[in-house]
């Protein structure tokens, strides 16, 4: 007897199938590995791939810098002297001419090849301009290397004929700077001197490139030029304008033994007070006068001294300057300072944003503020202060020069970084200041809107 199941149970039955498939399926599949894992893969790999990348550039530079600093001395000396020959000009003139010979040639247009032949003829004719051989020796005398601004800077070119025959008219120039100054030689017989003048404007601080002198012959339409060097380049000074300080006015510190610290010291120059004896003093030190009136060894007592150091922070952010002359100002004013340093003998530092000045003579200081260039920094009077201080922990006196747009509380700030006992002064610079004093705490602000009334500011300053 057969008995028919419900449609219901049938669906049970398929249900209960379905989930033991599906369990099975679940057990059987194997377990999937998480993004995270092969992004980690690929993030290795690609590390590994850098870094053989650049082992193997590293590997390849290394191998082959040999040949590029021989193939590069080798275009210096043969080929890019042959190039520089040829003018833009000339240069035009050439590739007119070949495609005039190349349109001619493949379209049989007898204009082009005619404007090809006119093309040739100029070239030949421009090759004869510049054939030929120069005997010369050329000097080149500055009366003077180093110059301020303002002063007078002349120098001189004398050019003799060394050749056996007698040398054509020929053009000589002297480039100064960015500027070129052309000087025309007459026709020379063997052994003539010629000799010119020239005078360089000192208008600003600079270092200006003076040479080399080098003789020239080109074509008239100036299609090929050929230059030969004849001197070495020099370099002239232009110094940034200075004042004499005079002696005390220029305020400062003017003590023979130095300034008197806190630090005690059992030896030094100068005297504090007398202390008991402890065995292990030195018996120089013994204050006989006192052990006679106490019967009782005392010794003396003195303060640490320093001698007199000069610390000068300047400024060297165009941000912190209204105009040019403003920051060409304020490194007149470090300028003049420096100078009164080596005159009366004192330890002179003086840092930039950009690091130590030189201020081993006062020549290479001037050198040195010669070079200095004013940039937007990000860095501000604060920061050049705070490296002044901390690379002369010694100082005496301190200066920080900056221009007019710090306001007091960021002058405040700068100097709060001078260690205490030393003298800081914050010294403003910008055309059409009044000179005043003011004093902000310890510190001492001067202004100054000219660079003659420094040594009257400095002596209120010192008052």
């Amino acid at each position: 007897m057969s008995t028919q199941s419900s449609p219901e149970t049938r669906r049970s039955r398929r249900s209960t199938k379905t989930r033991r498939r599906r369990g099975s399926a679940i057990k059987d599949t194997p377990q999937q590995k998480g993004p995270s894992t092969s992004s980690e893969r690929a993030s290795k790999a690609a590390v590994q791939l850098q870094d053989r990348w650049r082992r193997l550039r590293e590997t390849t530079a290394a191998s082959t810098e040999p040949a590029r600093e021989a193939a590069t001395g080798w275009w210096g000396r043969k080929v890019q002297p042959i190039l520089e020959i040829v003018s833009p000009l000339g240069w035009l003139v050439l590739v007119i001419t070949v495609g005039s010979w190349v349109v001619g040639l493949v379209f049989g247009w007898a204009e082009a090849i005619v404007a090809g032949l006119v093309g040739v003829f100029l070239l030949l004719l421009a090759i004869g301009f510049i054939l030929g051989r120069s005997s010369y020796r050329v000097d080149l005398d500055l009366a003077r290397s180093r110059v301020a601004v303002g002063d007078r800077a002349v120098g001189a070119i004398e050019v003799t004929n060394t050749a056996v025959k007698a040398l054509m008219p020929a053009a000589m120039e002297l480039p100064v700077g960015r500027a070129t100054a052309v000087f025309q030689l007459p026709r020379m017989r063997p052994g003539a001197v010629h000799e010119d003048l020239f005078t360089i404007p000192t208008h600003r601080r600079a270092v200006i490139t003076v040479g080399p002198v080098r003789s020239v012959r080109q074509d008239p339409l100036a299609l090929l030029r050929r230059q030969l060097k004849w001197t070495e380049p020099e370099e002239l000074f232009v110094h940034p304008r200075t004042v004499a300080l005079q002696g005390s006015s220029a305020g400062f510190i003017r003590d023979l033994e130095g300034l008197p610290t806190r630090d005690l010291s059992s030896a030094d120059v100068s005297f504090h007070a007398l202390r008991d004896y402890v065995p292990g003093d030195d018996r120089r030190h013994i204050h006989w006068k006192t052990v006679a009136r106490t019967n009782k060894l005392m010794v003396r007592q003195f303060e640490e001294t320093r001698r007199a150091h000069l610390a000068i922070a300047l400024s060297t952010s165009t941000s912190e300057y209204a105009t040019e002359n403003d920051f060409e100002l304020a490194i007149s004013v470090a300028s003049s300072i420096g100078l009164e340093a080596f005159k009366e003998q004192r330890n002179l530092s003086i840092r930039t944003h950009a690091g130590p000045v030189h201020t081993e003579t006062g020549r290479n200081m001037l050198d040195d503020m010669t070079r200095i260039e004013g940039k937007p920094l990000r860095k501000t009077s604060v920061d050049v202060a705070r490296e002044t201080a901390d690379h002369v922990p010694n100082a005496s006196v301190f200066f920080l020069i900056t221009g007019d747009q710090p306001t007091a509380g960021d002058l405040r700030k700068a100097t709060n970084h001078v260690p205490p006992g030393i003298r800081a002064f914050a010294i403003r610079c910008a055309h059409g200041l009044e000179t005043q004093r003011a004093n902000i705490g310890d510190l001492t602000v001067v202004s100054i809107g000219d660079l003659q009334d420094l040594g009257l500011a400095l002596r209120k300053a010192a008052a």
